[in-house]
């Protein structure tokens, strides 16, 4: 019988072994880290100034390159496409300006959060390098002596002056003014009224033409184009920012004030507005008081534990309005609120707006004349004067009425207003308004509340062919008399896709509670959307780098 033939083991050849070694050891290695891709660019209405800092921060975008696409929608829609009309004066030399902001950010990093950032300015806010007119013909082509207080503080910070905007005519009067054959319109929807009287700056922040604008309310300037543009503004307690180079209405109620698209953005603009200005006495009263960075206020979270007031007798007829307001609150219950209902005395109501004109009308006699002061020779020095020169621009009709712009009429009522000195304007300044404060701090400390929040306008945004554009605003004097904060967000949109804000109104100087209230629900809601009347244009994006976080 055959011997059987042995078995070797198998020896593997060397490639072989050399494959089972390596796969032994990926076995065993950790996985390698797979780059992940950036996060995709986000709209220019989208992004906010904190996006805009992390881009300019990672090299993928520059002022230069923002300024050129708020240059083209300026072009695409102001005065073509819907032709929205928000624009008086573009600054020429905004482009060179970016360019030399660029270069000493490459230099020496930033200013602050808004280096290179455009900034729009409602036009009866004063600027050296162009025409502060009011939106008056009156005033055409008045260049002042120098930039207001809060301009040089945001040229400071390294914001560029891109534009005037157009406004009601010296701030007050319905919606036109003398300057311009136009009629700004609504980007949401252009047969609507963007409201006023800080009208142009509304319209340009909503339409992504500047990141951020400056406006000014006496009664409800800021607030109306806030809502009706759908878009997040503020206007401050009385005193937290100057009145120095701004024309003035009523400096007892006037106050200037910062719009955005974003909360966050509304936030780190007033911080660098802010400060006590020697030339402007209100301002002490912020002393101490002020600070030169808001954003580090915001909280997500701020909802959580906090009392609301619903002013709900300032909660109109509309419909829709009343929906909106309710899925707001739906939302500030949901992110862990109490809501509570209140009610300001009917009386309050009833007579706000003749203490408002008590102390407006000679107040605006009086100051306008201090500004006039100020301006080249030339223009006129007295409101007697506005209105013989109004009367020669446009002679009385045959039956005595007058085509002039509705602003011209009413100087004839301010110049038969009491004097400063008169009993009436004297009750309210030194009883009145303080009076009205009190109400207000009473009610927010009686119901233990952080804020008592209302829609700035019962109505959405009329018709631009509706006489009265201002008929649904009845809470605003509010605020104003008061002297108080009022923090506008956007807050949803009719059927009809027109925008409603709410009102965030708390105590003197709670600026800072206001703004976290107003991040919290901004965050909880999302209910800002670009309007569908100014899409973004081609390779109009902000790049957002890896590590954006966003």
């Amino acid at each position: 019988m055959p011997t059987p033939t042995p078995t070797l083991p198998h020896r593997p050849t060397r490639p072989l072994r050399l494959l089972a070694y390596l796969l032994l050891l990926l076995a065993f290695s950790p996985a390698p880290t797979q780059a992940q891709p950036p996060p995709p660019p986000t709209g220019l209405g989208q992004a906010t100034i904190e996006d805009l800092n992390a881009a300019f921060n990672s090299g993928q975008l520059t002022s230069e390159r923002l300024l050129e696409m708020s240059l083209a929608r300026i072009a695409a829609y102001d005065r073509a496409g819907p032709e929205l009309h928000a624009m008086l004066w573009v600054n020429d030399n905004a482009l060179e300006r970016a360019r030399e902001l660029d270069e000493e950010r490459r230099r020496s990093g930033p200013r602050s959060l808004l280096h290179g950032i455009p900034v729009v300015l409602k036009d009866n806010v004063d600027t050296g390098d162009m025409p502060t007119t009011g939106g008056s013909a009156l005033l055409a082509r008045s260049i002042p002596p120098d930039d207001a207080f809060i301009v040089k503080k945001l040229r400071d910070a390294g914001a560029i002056m891109l534009a005037k905007t157009a406004l009601s005519e010296l701030a007050s009067g319905g919606i036109l003014s003398s300057v311009g054959d136009f009629f700004p319109k609504n980007p949401h929807d252009p047969a609507h009224t963007p409201s006023g009287s800080s009208t142009g700056a509304g319209i340009a922040v909503a339409a992504s033409m500047a990141q951020l604008g400056v406006g000014t309310d006496t009664g409800g300037s800021i607030r109306g184009p806030a809502t009706d543009n759908g878009i997040v503004a503020l206007r401050p307690t009385h005193g937290l920012l100057s009145h120095d180079g701004i024309i003035p209405l009523s400096i007892t109620l006037d106050m200037a004030g910062p719009m955005g698209r974003h909360v966050y953005d509304v936030a780190a603009m007033l911080g660098v507005m802010t400060g006590v200005d020697p030339a402007d006495p209100t301002t002490r009263k912020s002393e101490g008081r002020f600070r030169a960075d808001y954003t580090r206020f915001l909280d997500a979270g701020a909802l959580e534990g906090a009392r609301i007031g619903i002013a709900r007798d300032l909660v109109g007829d509309d419909e829709s309005v009343t929906w909106i307001v309710e899925a707001a609150l739906a939302t500030m219950r949901a992110q862990g609120a109490t809501i509570v209902d209140v009610r300001y005395p009917p009386w309050l109501l009833a007579v706000k707006g003749d203490w408002y004109t008590t102390v407006r009308y000679p107040e605006f006699r009086s100051q306008i004349e201090d500004y006039l002061a100020t301006l080249a020779p030339g223009y006129p020095k007295t409101l007697r004067e506005m209105i013989a020169r109004s009367d020669e621009i446009v002679a009385p009709m045959p039956d005595g009425s007058r085509p002039n712009p509705v602003r011209w009429n009413i100087f004839r009522d301010e110049e038969a207003s009491g004097e400063l000195t008169g009993f009436e304007y004297v009750a309210m300044r030194e009883h009145g308004f303080p009076m009205v404060r009190a109400i207000v701090h009473g009610m927010m400390d009686a119901h233990d509340l952080d804020a008592i929040v209302y829609p700035p306008s019962a109505n959405p945004p009329v018709l631009r062919s509706e006489a009265d554009h201002f008929a649904g605003m009845l809470g605003t004097h509010i605020a104003s008399l008061a002297g108080v904060p009022d923090l506008i967000v956007p807050a949803g949109f009719t059927p009809t896709g027109l925008p409603v804000g709410i009102s965030f109104l708390g105590r003197a100087f709670s600026e800072p509670r206001l703004f976290a209230l107003g991040y919290a629900f901004e965050q909880a809601s999302r209910a800002r959307r670009d309007p569908v009347y100014t899409p973004p244009l081609p390779g109009e994006e902000v790049p957002r780098p890896a590590d954006s976080g966003r």
